[in-house]
């Protein structure tokens, strides 16, 4: 393969830029007297005016902004060579892990060119199935996806929700299996939640939104306020649903419900964050029953994985940072009575199902996925088997079923699909992936490196074959780092256009994620936050000191919460890096709670504002209000959409107006708004690779990397 070298920052962005500071010229960003005074400090706000998303002036300065940047990322070099390599490495056949009901089996399958994959249904696993629902075929340019599905018991009804352009608000609709009919029912206000059906088929619970009253765009609802609990008679219009369950005590708690297998329960999950949850039971059997407290003390997580009869199964982080899972009696569910099933151990627990009697549980095992099988009564049946070092996911079914499906991918390998026997702990290979590329010739090592307060923090170095450690490589570092998340290895086709261009990549397992349980969850939260921040950082320098890279030579990336990440570090040590690619970011810090109640839940990871304490942590890392003028920051394309609700657009605009004002350098400052997108669930493919092709073509011009032709 023939290699053009491109000088550092490419004339395709260098021509346009004119000598000294203001190197672009930016569309004007007016700064407005805005100011709030939080604790007795004054905190100036001069881009307010951007959180009005829909007023005509915004619009106008995302075109502006757009009209500047989608131009020099349409002539790098590197995009163009981007875009031809993803459209190839995504067109392979991949599948979702199948869902059982009925007998019947329900799966996601693309082609390989599909934007968007296909609903199957099969009789068996051996059948190729028949299409059930095709959200191709609902809009033109494919930005209508399949959001969720779910089968009734018997699998003879489905019910799935379809999202439009991005959004996170859901339309379910309702089907046939046998013919595929559409029935008349629909549902909407509802976003994040799923739908439990009733065990007879008859209707559903579900969780929604209040309408909001005069609102031109159908199916929204009433984002800053409380949802409740409904049940839906199938035949019924929504009008006539019943209010099951809401939760007055608190209106900043969000109650979710799922039915328990042999019908008998309606289990009230409850949520306020990602740290803590209650749970309260309705006996369905006693007609007119009120919600019973089960779990609400709020003291830890708590989620029932399986009942057998009056017994629940239960995984919880109380009194076990880890996790644990223990059987309780409904009737007597002082904790006092519980039994132990699956002990808290050195891994933490990600998840755990019950499938045939038997307890499955997913493991986190330094930042990769390992699963074991236990019986009721707790003893160990034994390991599950897998290829390697990757990420597991899957592993639902039945409490009268020995049969679960789970999926295992890692970087350089896309995910297959195995069928476990719970009692035998075979596992089979139901569909794996091929791509058209040579992976053989990476490899991928785990390494762990300092951070700056002595602790230990694994990372994930993916790397062609017998790479010489000369300090010449360019880096993608990549995190997340918070909402006990573990950052796991997984296949990204953009990954591999990586690696072929000649670089390294990189992910760090930071604190804040749940790669260590509950406690490096909470090492990297709230106060603690600038920790996070720090082990990226230090993630940096060991890949420097290793002489994988040098300083200038590591582009680094993150989405959503890891947007932040990127956005905090590149202003703490703007000098370790050449590129910076925030996407879909949380930037303020201060007023990100305002913009739904779904958003104020955060503050388990994230804190207040309106605390003392939180403000005083916030504002020192928060990105929108940490930029300053004199400093050259990194080459930095902030990536957004203007139809995302649930990281809202205007992190994104706030943070490239303060960095576009402040930087002292050369380096571009951009911003690419999409306006068919929201956070990125649903996106189509056609939409992934040209978002891809951005990011990465602007960072490998950043840096200075060769584009293969």
């Amino acid at each position: 393969m023939q290699l053009r070298y491109l000088l550092p920052l490419s004339l395709a962005i260098n021509a346009a830029c004119a000598a000294g500071q203001g190197a672009l010229r930016y569309p004007k960003t007016p700064q407005g007297p805005v100011s709030d005074n939080y604790h007795g400090t004054q905190i100036a706000d001069p881009y307010r005016w951007l959180e009005a998303t829909a007023a005509p002036e915004v619009r106008a300065w995302v075109i502006a902004q757009n009209n500047l940047s989608r131009p020099l990322l349409e002539k790098l070099p590197q995009r163009a060579w981007i875009k031809r390599r993803l459209a190839q490495l995504w067109n392979y056949e991949r599948y979702g892990v199948p869902k059982e009901a009925g007998g019947r089996y329900f799966w996601l399958r693309n082609s390989g060119t599909q934007d968007q994959s296909v609903l199957y249904v099969g009789g068996s696993l051996a059948d190729p199935g028949r299409v059930l629902v095709d959200p191709n075929k609902t809009s033109s340019d494919a930005t209508v996806a399949l959001a969720r599905f779910e089968p009734s018991p018997d699998g003879k009804l489905l019910a799935y929700s379809l999202s439009d352009g991005g959004t996170d608000w859901e339309i379910w609709k309702f089907k046939r299996t046998a013919d595929g009919a559409d029935l008349p029912d629909e549902i909407r206000f509802t976003k994040f939640f799923h739908l439990s059906w009733a065990k007879d088929g008859s209707g559903v619970w579900y969780s929604r939104y209040p309408e909001r009253r005069g609102q031109s765009d159908a199916g929204r609802g009433d984002d800053q306020a409380q949802p409740a609990i409904y049940f839906h008679a199938l035949g019924e219009s929504q009008n006539a649903d019943r209010l099951v369950y809401t939760v007055p005590e608190n209106r900043e708690r969000t109650p979710d419900a799922e039915r328990t297998e042999d019908g008998s329960y309606l289990i009230l999950n409850v949520y306020a964050g990602s740290k803590e949850n209650g749970i309260r039971l309705l006996d369905l059997r006693v007609p007119g029953a009120t919600a019973q407290d089960l779990f609400y003390d709020w003291d830890a997580r708590y989620q029932v994985i399986g009942t057998q009869g009056e017994t629940f199964f239960v995984w919880t982080t109380q009194g076990a940072p880890n996790g644990r899972v223990v059987a309780v009696d409904v009737r007597q569910p002082a904790r006092a009575n519980w039994r132990a099933v699956v002990p808290q151990s050195t891994l933490a627990i990600e998840e755990a199902t019950f499938i045939g009697g038997r307890v499955v549980v997913r493991y986190v095992k330094d930042a990769h996925g390992a699963a074991s099988v236990f019986g009721a009564d707790g003893t160990l049946i034994g390991a599950v088997p897998v290829p390697g070092l990757g990420t597991l996911a899957g592993f639902a079914g039945r409490g009268d079923s020995d049969e679960t499906l789970f999926s295992f991918a890692d970087y350089l390998q896309p995910m297959r699909i195995l069928r476990l026997d719970a009692r035998t702990l075979e596992v089979t290979t139901w569909r794996a992936a091929r791509i058209a590329a040579d992976t053989a010739r990476y490899e991928t090592v785990q390494s762990f490196y300092t951070s700056k307060d002595g602790t230990s923090v694994p990372m994930f170095i993916t790397r062609r074959r017998g790479l010489q450690r000369d300090a010449s490589h360019p880096v993608l570092l990549y995190g997340y780092g918070g909402f006990n998340v573990a950052t796991t290895p997984v296949f990204r086709p953009a990954v591999i256009t990586w690696l072929e261009m000649g670089g390294v990549y990189v992910e760090a397992n930071l604190r804040g994620g749940g790669e260590y349980g509950e406690r490096w969850h909470d090492a990297g939260s709230k106060l603690l936050k600038q920790n996070v921040f720090d082990d990226f950082i230090a993630a940096a320098e060991f890949l420097i000191a290793q002489k994988y890279t040098r300083a200038g030579r590591i582009a680094i990336s993150g989405r959503s919460n890891g947007g932040l990440l990127v956005g905090a570090t590149q202003l703490q040590r703007p000098e370790l890096f050449g590129a910076a690619l925030p996407a879909v970011g949380v930037l303020d810090m201060l007023r990100y709670h305002t913009a739904s109640a779904n958003a104020r839940q955060w503050s388990s990871d994230y804190g207040l504002s309106e605390n003392a304490a939180d403000f005083a942590a916030q504002r020192r890392y928060s990105p929108v209000h940490n930029t300053r003028k004199g400093r050259c920051y990194p080459a930095t394309l902030v990536t957004t959409a203007d139809r995302d609700d649930r990281v809202v657009p205007w992190h994104s605009y706030k943070f490239a107006a303060s960095l576009q004002r402040d930087q002292s350098c050369a380096n571009p400052v951009l911003i690419r708004v999409e306006t068919r997108a929201g956070h990125g669930a649903g996106k189509p493919i056609w939409m992934q690779i040209e978002d891809f092709a951005d990011q990465y073509g602007f960072a490998a011009n950043a840096l200075g990397m060769p584009a293969p032709r």
